[in-house]
């Protein structure tokens, strides 16, 4: 006897698109409201990767788009599953990464009525989102994924969302007998009427369903800057005596034009600050790489760029460019560009294609600004030679700074850092050089604590030849502690080192200088290498500086057989990010 072939549903439809998309990874926490979806991404060879918490599924799907400059996808369940993912949203809104999100939801013939998880989800999710789309008929399942694909990706990246109601996503049979069953067999008046709205409401629901519409996944034109724009910031550029370049995030958000920004940026010969994932782009030691002492350079600079960087406030609102100075301001996004300061050049367009642009239109005799980049590197070498004098402050337990110095040393080449944290993981954006383009990922500009766990998985899987390391604050660890039980059940060898300071230091820091109170800044010396080793991960405890060598070549040995592992390292309080806290 053979078995019944299962009869095509809604699932399916979502499925086709995701397939037509090249999606590889699907992140979900499981429930009924989107079963279906899961069941068919799974018999297409889509692997579908189930999380402790929704916001987990969110992270991830936003890390495999930075890194693949496809959108990353997620699904999560009705009314609390959704509610769950906003901070991660918004996150990637800011960040202006392509992520899909789907969302379950109530049937449609019962959404108001009280039904399990109902909710009204427009009002609570459209304002994180480029795309809110409600889908309720199942022929439009296909259109309303291949529509948010498409928007996710076009002018400004971002988020979108496709609400699938869980009536759309069953096989046409089990619809119809659920409506059967809740129109009832009764022969009054309300019961005939009740039977006839629900008959209606089936049909339109259901109407074309049986229509089969190619998928395909659409072509997305890459915005660039006009001529006019380029032409002008190349003579300046050719007049400029101090000219300052600084890449941001949203300059790759090509990923596959990676190698090809890092060539042009070397033709230019401008001295270069990179940050977000822009950092590694040129690499760890390229001559026109600074990493200390930016404002100053930029209160010194006769020609400021800003690619894909906006004067928020990592820019003191504009303030750190001088007045005087041409600023050139190439971004996607007209009101970005604008943002707090009017640029001299607006170059609305891609910046990583500005910038190669650029580099084509007229590359400079960079020779005259040798004096300049001497300069900026005197300076930059000052800076570094402080860290290493500061890394050896002795103490009761272990330097932070010294630390991250044995990280640097001990990582791999093809490490790839996801940095989540307050004061530790500012710390380590002076000392951690990361090792190539795409290799570091941190929250962007809405500075959000939690994002660890979700992006070193994402990345994981993008990524699967590198060497996966999370840099985490304490305080920020606890977020996403549980989802070492996720990376033990997926084969997820991440390595993380938790900088312990048995507090929220970067807060803590300002707030009793200037309250003289420590309120809710005080955490415990938290054993957290037990708590992922009970859930099956591997943990290390290190409370002195001698240990950590030894602490960390077990990681990534540990890490090298293909299990995760936890470096919990008890870090003494320091000075290094004295009034750092921003507004």
């Amino acid at each position: 006897m053979t078995s019944a072939t299962p009869s095509r549903h809604g699932g399916d439809r979502v499925a086709d698109v995701l397939r037509a998309h090249g999606v590889r990874c699907l992140f979900t926490l499981c429930g009924g409201h989107i079963s279906p979806i899961l069941s068919a991404a799974k018999a297409r060879g889509i692997r579908i990767v189930d999380v402790r918490d929704e916001a987990t599924a969110v992270f991830a799907a936003d890390a495999t788009a930075r890194l693949s400059g496809l959108p990353g996808v997620a699904a999560v369940t009705a009314g609390p599953g959704i509610a769950n993912t906003i901070t991660a949203l918004k996150n990637a809104q800011l960040a202006q990464s392509p992520v899909v999100l789907i969302g379950g939801a109530a049937p449609t013939a019962l959404q108001g009525r009280g039904a399990l998880q109902d909710i009204d989800q427009r009002p609570l999710v459209e304002p994180h989102v480029k795309l809110f789309r409600k889908v309720v008929q199942v022929r439009g399942l296909g259109p309303a994924l291949e529509e948010a694909f498409e928007v996710a990706r076009s002018g400004v990246p971002g988020p979108v969302f496709v609400e699938c109601p869980v009536d759309l996503l069953y096989d046409e049979a089990s619809i119809r007998q659920w409506y059967a069953d809740a129109a009832g067999k009764g022969k009054g008046v309300a019961d005939r009427a009740l039977r006839f709205y629900l008959n209606r409401h089936v049909r339109k629901m259901l109407e074309g369903s049986d229509a089969s519409e190619p998928v395909r996944a659409h072509a997305v034109v890459t915005p660039r800057a006009p001529q006019g724009a380029l032409r002008s910031a190349s003579a300046a550029l050719a007049k400029a005596q101090r000219p300052l370049l600084v890449i941001g995030s949203q300059a790759v958000v090509q990923s596959s034009q990676a190698n090809a920004l890092a060539a042009a940026v070397a033709r230019l010969g401008v001295p270069v600050y990179l940050s977000g994932m822009a950092r590694g782009l040129l690499g760890r030691d390229h001559p026109l790489l600074l990493r200390h002492q930016r404002r100053q350079a930029l209160r010194e600079a006769d020609c400021v760029v800003l690619a894909g960087v906006p004067c928020d406030f990592r820019l003191d609102y504009g303030k750190h460019v001088r007045r005087a100075a041409t600023l050139v301001a190439a971004n996607r996004s007209a009101r970005d560009a604008r943002l707090n300061r009017r640029p001299d050049i607006a170059a609305i367009g891609d910046a990583g294609m500005f910038l190669q642009d650029l580099a084509q239109a007229a590359p400079p005799d960079s020779v005259r600004w040798n004096d300049w980049m001497t300069q900026l590197r005197g300076r930059d070498d000052e800076r570094e030679t402080e860290i290493v004098r500061q890394a050896a402050d002795p103490g009761e337990f272990v330097n932070p700074i010294a630390l991250l110095r044995a990280m640097e040393q001990v990582a791999g080449d093809k490490a790839l850092f996801v940095a989540d944290g307050g004061d530790f993981v500012a710390t380590a954006s002076y000392v951690l050089h990361a090792r190539g383009p795409l290799s570091w990922l941190d929250p962007g500009a809405f500075g959000t604590l939690g994002v660890g766990a979700g992006f070193a998985l994402g990345a994981a899987l993008a990524r699967p030849d590198s060497e996966m390391w999370i840099v985490f604050g304490d305080g920020a660890c606890g977020y996403g502690l549980v989802e070492f039980d996720t990376f033990v059940r997926h084969g997820i060898p991440v390595i993380a080192v938790v900088g312990n300071d048995a507090g929220w230091t970067q807060i803590a820091r300002e707030q009793v200088k200037m309250l003289h109170d420590d309120v809710a800044t005080v955490l415990a010396r938290t054993d957290y290498h037990a708590v992922a080793a009970g859930f099956g991960a591997h943990g290390i405890l290190v409370k002195h500086m001698g240990e950590v060598p030894a602490a960390l070549a077990e990681a990534r040995e540990v890490a090298r057989k293909g299990k995760p592992v936890l470096v919990n390292v008890w870090l003494d309080k320091t000075a290094f990010r004295e009034g750092s806290l921003s507004m």
